[in-house]
């Protein structure tokens, strides 16, 4: 499996556009790219999905086990030319002081080369010990070639060319000087999702014709060709295939309505496979545009950005009412973050104030910092609606992760929680998870993985209430 790690020396250097440019070049000139991100993350998968043509996969150290990386890398790379890893912060940086979550432990795993990307803004001959202490840190990892980024034009390129030919054996496979048109707009979360920014496609294509003009794309094609041949195929099952019509194993098969526009756009493709291959049939839900909410059996409304979108999420007065009572009525609903956002009373940003759905009897104020960010270690309090089995002892254990710079006013003292919070920050720094007749909606988001497979418990959960409703409509 041709594959390879863009990592750098440290965040904020430029690897994520200089990914999507290479996924996008490489895709122009033929090949099937396969993309994947390091650690937790939307927005930059969205980017890199949209560069590749197929969906970007995330590899996370503390969300799954070292085994499961190399089987979900495996499955998702199969079919594909050439797989390119992006990674998160810097090459060896991490939780962990030993580096055994790091972009350089994920590479060692994985046996895949390195493209270190250098941002070479205001250097020249110290480039070389730059250099030269990344290959000598850890001498397992493979540094096959570095791209310079942000350069300050042909003389500077060429400075930097001459000093690390003197003084390293690393080849440079590109050089890109510095453009402001290739930027991508950011905002407090990170880079602007592709599915907001005007022009997406266009701006990708800029980049990857910059990138593929500045970066020697054959010898990196040649690079990853030559990564060791990982476990064999035959020994990694292949991806759950989705069921039938009629659900999964003869079971009913569900109408799912997914929040999926600008201001929802937070899901893993894993997650949304994994509960179509339990039985969901998913229906799109525009909460901007959709006046009326379609006939279905369940809510998902995942994270985003609803703060920037509120203004016209109130003015869809109809939507909003028809969800509230859905809920009320025992519509089986679960909401990640924004969703939760969605489904509060009201959201508070920048001097204004707009009414959301008004399910959750809380107010959300924004604030100019992360309230939450980073990974969470969840405790499940026996509230769930549909919990996961118990560990050998005590209630079950979930990781997850959560990134928002909102906060939940104003909620009730009887509110009930389905987590208390190990690690993280959660709705009030101790729980996570509001309960609500049937909706359930927290902060954290989860990814169906092997620790944690929800997505068929929900639907199982789903099928469940349902079946309870006909009988009750039965017996009047």
């Amino acid at each position: 499996m041709n594959r390879l790690l863009i990592s750098a020396a440290h965040k904020s250097s430029g690897k994520t556009t200089l990914s999507i440019g290479l996924c996008a070049a490489l895709r122009a000139r033929g090949h099937k790219v396969q993309a994947f991100k390091k650690g937790p993350d939307f927005i930059d998968p969205m980017w890199l999905s949209l560069a590749a043509g197929r969906d970007c996969h995330n590899l996370d150290f503390y969300l799954m086990g070292r085994d499961e990386i190399l089987r979900n890398f495996v499955a998702h790379a199969r079919g594909a030319d050439i797989s390119l890893i992006e990674g998160n912060k810097g090459l060896y940086d991490g939780l962990s002081l030993d580096g055994s979550n790091s972009n350089a432990a994920l590479a060692t795993l994985l046996d895949a080369p390195v493209v270190l990307v250098i941002d070479a803004r205001g250097m020249t001959r110290g480039i070389a010990p730059l250099i030269l202490g990344y290959q000598a840190f850890d001498r397992q990892i493979k540094i096959a070639g570095v791209i310079l980024n942000q350069l300050g034009g042909s003389r500077h390129e060429s400075k930097l060319r001459a000093v690390i030919e003197h003084y390293t054996d690393v080849p440079v496979l590109g050089a890109v000087h510095h453009d402001d048109s290739l930027s991508i707009v950011e905002r407090h979360l990170g880079l602007m999702p592709s599915n907001e920014a005007t022009g997406a496609k266009a701006r990708i294509d800029a980049i990857a014709s910059r990138v593929a003009a500045s970066v020697d794309l054959d010898r990196l094609v040649d690079i990853a060709s030559r990564a060791p041949t990982l476990t064999p195929t035959d020994a990694i099952p292949p991806l759950p295939t989705l069921p039938p019509a009629g659900g999964k194993g003869g079971e009913p098969s569900i109408r799912l309505g997914v929040a999926r526009d600008a201001a929802f756009a937070f899901y893993y493709p894993g997650d949304l496979h994994a509960l179509e291959a339990a039985g969901a049939d998913l229906v799109t839900i525009d909460t901007l545009n959709d006046r009326t909410l379609p006939p279905v059996d369940a809510l998902l409304m995942g994270g985003g950005f609803p703060e920037v979108f509120m203004e016209q999420l109130e003015a869809n007065v109809s939507l909003r009412h028809q969800i509230r009572q859905a809920i009320e009525n025992g519509l089986p609903a679960y909401a990640e973050c924004g969703g939760l956002m969605y489904l509060s009373r009201s959201i508070s940003w920048r001097g204004k104030r707009c009414e959301m759905t008004g399910v959750i009897p809380g107010d959300i104020v924004m604030h100019d910092r992360p309230m939450g960010r980073g990974y969470v270690l969840l405790r499940e309090t026996g509230k769930n609606p549909w919990p996961r089995q118990p560990a050998a002892h005590g209630l079950a254990e979930i990781r997850a992760h959560e990134f928002h710079y909102s906060s939940v006013e104003n909620l009730p003292a009887d509110t009930v929680y389905a987590y208390d919070v190990l690690r993280g920050s959660g709705v009030d720094g101790k729980h996570d998870g509001i309960v609500h007749k049937n909706l359930f909606a927290c902060y954290a988001h989860l990814r169906d993985l092997e620790n944690n497979r929800w997505a068929a418990r929900f639907v199982d959960f789903v099928r469940d209430r349902r079946r309870a409703a006909g009988k009750k409509q039965a017996v009047v």
